[in-house]
Formats: structure tokens, sequence, C-alpha cells
């Protein structure tokens, strides 16, 4: 069994940036990274106490080509787009988005008592689907299955599988995985992957050790990209731990990025902006809604 256990190759702190109108966020890896992450290609981690750190928000901005994902673990995030789909997403609740051919929208956080805390990741979408029509998925926290673990923690299944429940994102061609796992202090966990996916884990809070031979606790706000192999063993420290588990199928494509756009070719990018520029950009105005 042990031949299987994924370890940490890498570990990324992540750097302080600034995005949208000026929100003060934490980014575990981005483009530089490119292909290491494969299929996935951001992750941010937005927190604060300070509404002054967040309120700014992102204002009516475009995508094309990815899905991106909204997690918000604390706090509100009020949103809309030209699909003319617009809501809030609160504490636990998560906002899957595919842009496909072209979204623009926005997501404004509002004043939080205590820290506004959440993620978003963007997942990359494989070259024949980059033209597809966008689409929403808004999953309320009550949406997203849990599964107790033996010793009193638990694992949220937002998309893939665990302890045979499935989470409520699927039909996904990278068959994406995206858990949220806590554990008790001094649990241990083995949660399944398939050999040949990238995966990687996030600290959200306490620490904990990987594949049960890493010496040094990954910490919070801590991300961890794993080797090949078919189990993530997990265990605790004596505080407890929370982290997110995401894997996915890699597309071994080419990238082109510009800022919130990511297509296969600069050709592709240059039209992608030149329509921008001109008003073509957004192909679909009907609300479309995954449920």
């Amino acid at each position: 069994m042990s031949e299987t256990l994924r370890s940490i190759v890498r570990r990324f702190p992540g750097r302080p940036t600034l995005e949208g109108a000026g929100v003060r966020l934490r980014r575990s890896f981005s483009n530089a990274e490119v292909p290491l992450f494969d299929p996935f290609l951001l992750l941010d981690r937005f927190g604060s106490g300070n509404p002054e750190d967040y309120l700014a928000g992102f204002p009516w901005h475009p995508h094309r080509g990815i899905e991106t994902i909204t997690y918000v673990l604390n706090g509100r995030v009020e949103h809309g787009d030209t699909l003319g789909n617009s809501g809030v997403i609160a504490n636990g609740d998560v906002q899957w988005m595919n842009s496909g051919s072209g979204i623009v929208h926005q997501e404004m956080p509002k004043r939080t008592e205590g820290t506004f805390d959440g993620f978003q990741l963007w997942l990359n979408r494989p070259a024949r689907e980059k033209m597809s029509t966008p689409a929403y998925r808004g999953l309320s926290q009550r949406e997203i299955p849990r599964v107790p673990t033996e010793r009193g923690g638990e694992v949220k299944v937002v998309a893939g599988a665990y302890g045979g429940t499935e989470g409520p994102v699927r039909g996904i061609s990278v068959e994406p995985e995206y858990l949220d796992v806590r554990l008790a202090g001094d649990e241990r966990l083995e949660l399944p992957v398939p050999p040949g996916r990238t995966a990687f884990a996030h600290g959200i809070g306490g620490g904990g050790t990987f594949a049960g031979d890493d010496a040094r606790p990954l910490g919070a706000g801590e991300t961890a990209l794993f080797g090949d192999g078919a189990v993530v063993r997990a265990r605790a420290g004596p505080e407890g731990m929370r982290f997110l588990l995401a894997s996915g199928r890699p597309l071994h494509e080419p990238v082109a990025w510009y800022g919130p756009i990511v297509m296969n070719t600069q050709d592709e990018l240059s039209t992608a902006l030149l329509e921008l520029r001109r008003g073509e950009f957004v192909k679909e105005r009907r609300p479309i809604v995954e449920e």
C-alpha cells in the first residue's frame, strides 16, 4: 500500500496580491506555475477582518475558456452576469461557473462581521470546449453533502466523490474533485485519488502531515502539490486540521493566458481581445443555469 501514497513534492506559501478594484488576497499559484497544476490554473484565498481590504470587490470583467469556482467560507458576495444570473453566495456556498465562449460578471463582497474568507479556483477547459455555451451553477451549503469521519471530522463533497457520496458538480470533462476536509485532533484519513491525476491540498486551519512521512506540517495558507499515487493520507495534529483537496485529469494542452481569458493559442487570445474591444465578446445572453 505504501508505494501508492502520494507525497508532497512542492510547497507554495502564497504571495500577497491585489486584484479586482483593489481586493487584497493571497495567491497560491497562477500562470507562473503552468503546467505544474494542470488542469488547475489559479488559486486565490481572500481573507481579512478589515472591510477596506475587500469591499471594492471585482466589478464587471470578462472570462473565456475556463471554469471559475468561488467558495465562501465566511461572508457574503453579491454576483451578477450577462446570462442574467444574480444573487448572493454566503457561508458555505459555492459558485461554479463555466465561462465558455464568453461571459462578463461581477462579484462584490459585502461587509462581514469577523473575517471575510474564501477561495477562488480556476479550472482549465479542453480546447474542444473553450467556445462552449456558458453556464452557471449556484450551490447553497445545504446542497453540498457532508460525510462524517470515524473520529468526528467530516468531508464536504463539492465535486468528485468520497465514501460512496458524490458531489453535486458533475459532467465536467477533466473529472475534478473538490473536497473540504476537516479532521479532529490526531485523526488520520485516507482519500483515494486516481493515479495520473494532478492533486493538491491547501491548508485552511490547524495543521497536519501527509503520507505519514512528511516531517513538516502543512500550515494554514500553504499549498502542497502531490506526486503521483492512488491515495492521499492525511494526519491531523493535536489541534485538528482543515484543508481543501482538489484533483483533476491533466489536459496536456498549450496555454495562452491574458488576465481573465485563457485559450490555447495566441491567435485565439488576440481574437478574444479584439472581440472584447468591439463589443462582440459575449455570444450568449439568455439565462442558462445548470442544476
